[in-house]
Parts: structure tokens; sequence; C-alpha cells
């Protein structure tokens, strides 16, 4: 997935990843990366927010229970940092503790279930779908303004 730049040019989207769990963050990382995103993939919350503030990422998607620094604390400081950054919480208590965007301040909470990948990929296409810039509102003119009021009198 790539983000177009004046025309053909394309950057690959950059996902910050984490979950302490080495599985989980291999599987989700192989998913992403053939999708085309160019995916870090770290196991610590302290260590994703400390390479947060070093690079650029368009999407952060975390694990919510790990140790130290769990996917709601890491979502606070993310959002303390930029608050406009897309976040997704990952979560297989979800359900269970009732996780979600209010209660989390991430833009998505996904459980953790078969459906999974697809729901995250659907949710990534999504968040990142946001930030492509949309065509201006078209500014009406007094004169068309007045075209319009007019023909609602009729």
């Amino acid at each position: 997935m790539t983000t177009e730049l004046s025309g053909k040019s394309a950057i690959p989207e950059r996902i910050l990843l984490v979950n302490n769990n080495q599985m989980g963050l291999s599987v989700r990382k192989a998913v992403l990366e053939d999708l085309g995103y160019h995916v870090t993939a770290i196991r610590c919350g302290v260590e994703a927010f400390n390479q947060f503030c070093e690079q650029s990422f368009d999407l952060v998607i975390t694990d919510y229970r790990m140790p130290t620094l769990n996917g709601i604390e890491l979502t606070a400081r993310i959002r303390e940092r930029n608050p406009r950054i897309p976040v997704v919480i990952i979560s297989g208590l979800a359900e269970a503790l009732g996780l979600d965007e209010t209660n989390t301040g991430a833009d998505i909470v996904i459980q953790k279930n078969c459906h999974e990948v697809a729901t995250l990929t659907r949710a990534v296409t999504r968040l990142l779908s946001r930030r492509v810039p949309r065509k201006p509102l078209r500014v009406q003119t007094a004169a068309a303004h007045r075209r319009t009021a007019n023909a609602r009198q009729y």
C-alpha cells in the first residue's frame, strides 16, 4: 500500500507494530508487509514509544496486554506527542474487558479471533486512506448562492 505524492511518486506507508508475543508480532508483520507496508516491529511498549519519538510513522498497531507499558498507556503517550496519528489496539480481552475506542483512546479496537487478519487489513486500509488529501470543497460564488436561494422560493 502506498501514498500517492504529486502524481506517480509512491512511498510505502510506515507502520509501528508492537506486541510482546514474538509469534503474534511475526505473523502480523508478515501480513502487513505482504500488503506492501513498511513495518517496524517491536516487542516492548517503552522501546516502541522511544522509536515513535525518533522516527516518523503513519500508523501504530499495538497489543493491549504488555508488561511495563500496556496498549492504552502507549496510546496515551503517542497521543500526547502526535494526536493525529491513527492507532489500532488488538486484544484477546477486548470483549471481556469492554475495550473500545472511547475508553482506550485508539481509533479502532480489534478482538483477537479467527477474523482478526481480515479486520486488521480493513482497518489499516481505512485509517491510512484518511491521510490522502481530499479535493477542496467548491466555494460557491455569491451569484450562485442567490440563484440557489431564488430557486428554493418557487
